[in-house]
C-alpha cells in the first residue's frame, strides 16, 4: 500500500514536495519524500507490538532545508569528505565547493540531499516501492560531467527496507552515493542511542587525520576500543575511546565517525555489514550491502536545541548512522590499491544496494 501527501512543504524553487508512505501487512511503515530522496519516517513494532518512528527528521521540507544534518538523506554526487575540495582526474584539476572546514562534504552546499527529484511509485510482488530520479548537470558543485541518478526504496513484505542507488555518467567523474539516516531503535524522541548494541562485520578502518581525511593507511583495530566485531554497547566504547584513543575521540567530537572496511565483502556481493539492537524495545536491525565500506557515525556533532518531528528535542548521540559506501576521499587515493576506485566512466553503471532487515528479540 502506498499513500501520498502532496503538501510536504515548498522547495526554494517553488515546487511542492510530496511525502510517500509505504505500508506492509505487519505494521511497518516507511515514508520518503522527493526532496533529497529522503527517508522521513520508519515506523516499526517493538517486542510488545507497540509502534514507534525510529528515524530522526522533520515535519516539512523548509525545516530540512534550514537545519538538517543530513537526516535520512541521499548524499551525492560524492558522500563523505574530499580533502580541501580538490582532485585531479584524467589530467584535469577540479575545485569543489568547500562546506566542512577545509573540506568538501556530502556533495557540497547544494548536494543531492537538497534537490528535488522526479518520482514514481508502484506496488511490486516484493512490496510497495518508490523511485526517485534526477539529472545532475555538468559543473554542479564543481563536479565534471552530467550524471543521471536513481534511488529506489522498497518496503518488503518480510519487513526489510531495501535501498538501491544507481548512476550513469556522460564524462568520467567521481560518484559515491550514501544513505544517511539517523537511527534510534527506541524511537526518534526517546533520548540517546548510547545503550544500543552495535556489531560490525569489520576489524579494520581507514585511518584518518585530525580533519577526518583518510591518510591512505588501512588500520587494524582488532581488540581495541574501536573493534565492534563482537558487538558492544555504544556508550561503553565511546567512553573507552576517550581514555584510550583521545586524539580520535577529540577529532570526532567525542564519538564514532569512522569508515570501516567490510570483511570479505567480495566487492559487489550483498553481505551482512552491521547489526544494531535496542535492548529496551527489543528492536533489531541488520544491515546488508554490496559496498566495501561502512561509516559508523554516532551523532556526536548533533547540537542540543535542535527541534525535530512533532516538537521532539534532539541532542548529541540521539541517533546513529550506518552509511554503506566506497571509501572517503577515494578520488585522491586512486593510486592506492587498498582503496576501491570512485571514478564512474561513460558506459559504466554505479550500483549500490543497501538492505535494512527489521525484527524483534525476545
Amino acid at each position: 500500500m502506498i499513500t501520498q501527501n502532496p503538501r510536504f512543504g515548498t522547495h526554494v524553487t517553488g515546487k511542492e514536495a510530496t511525502l510517500f508512505t509505504m505500508k506492509n501487512a505487519n505494521g511497518y511503515e516507511a515514508s520518503v519524500t522527493d526532496y533529497g530522496a529522503t527517508l522521513v519516517r520508519m515506523v516499526m513494532p517493538d517486542r510488545d507490538g507497540k509502534c514507534d518512528d525510529c528515524v530522526l527528521g522533520f515535519d516539512s521540507v523548509p525545516e530540512y532545508a534550514e537545519a538538517s544534518p543530513y537526516f535520512g538523506a541521499t548524499c551525492g554526487r560524492v558522500a563523505n569528505r574530499i580533502a580541501e575540495g580538490k582532485f585531479s582526474l584524467d589530467g584535469e584539476d577540479y575545485a569543489l565547493v568547500v562546506n566542512n572546514g577545509p573540506n568538501h562534504l556530502h556533495g557540497g552546499t547544494v548536494g543531492w540531499d537538497k534537490c528535488m527529484w522526479e518520482s514514481s511509485s508502484v506496488v511490486t510482488p516484493e512490496g510497495p516501492s518508490v523511485t526517485f530520479m534526477r539529472v545532475s548537470p555538468d559543473g554542479e558543485e564543481g563536479y565534471p560531467g552530467l550524471v543521471q541518478a536513481k534511488v529506489t526504496y522498497c518496503l518488503t513484505n518480510d519487513n526489510a527496507l531495501r535501498i538501491e542507488m544507481q548512476a550513469e555518467a556522460e564524462q568520467a567523474t567521481p560518484v559515491n552515493m550514501a544513505h544517511h539516516t539517523y537511527w534510534n531503535l527506541a524511537g526518534h524522541a526517546s533520548g540517546s542511542v548510547l545503550d544500543h548494541q552495535v556489531r560490525l562485520n569489520s576489524t579494520r578502518l581507514t585511518a584518518t587525520d585530525a580533519n577526518l581525511i583518510p591518510t591512505g593507511e588501512i588500520l587494524d583495530v582488532s581488540e581495541t576500543c574501536r573493534d565492534l566485531s563482537k558487538g558492544a554497547r555504544v556508550g561503553e566504547r565511546i567512553d573507552r575511546m576517550r581514555l584510550e584513543e583521545t586524539e580520535a575521540w577529540e577529532a570526532t567530537n567525542g564519538g564514532f565517525d569512522f569508515n570501516f572496511v567490510v570483511n570479505n565483502s567480495g566487492w559487489g556481493k550483498v553481505v551482512p555489514v552491521a547489526m544494531v539492537q535496542d535492548p529496551a524495545s527489543g528492536r533489531t536491525m541488520e544491515v546488508l550491502s554490496n559496498q566495501p565500506g561502512l561509516q559508523l557515525y554516532t551523532g556526536s556533532w548533533l547540537e542540543a536545541g535542535l527541534v525535530g518531528k512533532a516538537g521532539a528535542a534532539y541532542a548529541k548521540y540521539q541517533g546513529l548512522c550506518l552509511e554503506t559506501q566506497l571509501y572517503p576521499d577515494g578520488i585522491n587515493q586512486e593510486e592506492n590499491d587498498a582503496f576501491p576506485s570512485v571514478v564512474l566512466r561513460p558506459g559504466e553503471l554505479y550500483h549500490h544496494v543497501m538492505v535494512h532487515k527489521f525484527s524483534t528479540m525476545a
